[in-house]
């Protein structure tokens, strides 16, 4: 999938710095950053989802 997103001056600076610090081009930087947010958004909702579960664990018995 290709994205296109609009920076601010001041927000497309601190990204091609940062990703000259890093030795990266300011995509691969955005690239990775989505890519780590995308994978602990997921783990994030699954440790929630877990821990409801197993709190609420004997609601859910009786009410089943």
């Amino acid at each position: 999938m290709k994205l296109s997103i609009d920076l601010s001056p001041a927000q497309a600076e601190r990204l091609r710095l940062e990703a000259e610090r890093l030795g990266l081009t300011p995509e691969d930087l955005a690239r990775a950053a989505i890519a780590d947010l995308l994978a602990s958004a997921g783990e994030d909702f699954a440790a929630a989802a877990a821990r409801v579960l197993k709190k609420n664990g004997e609601l859910y018995r009786r009410l089943a």
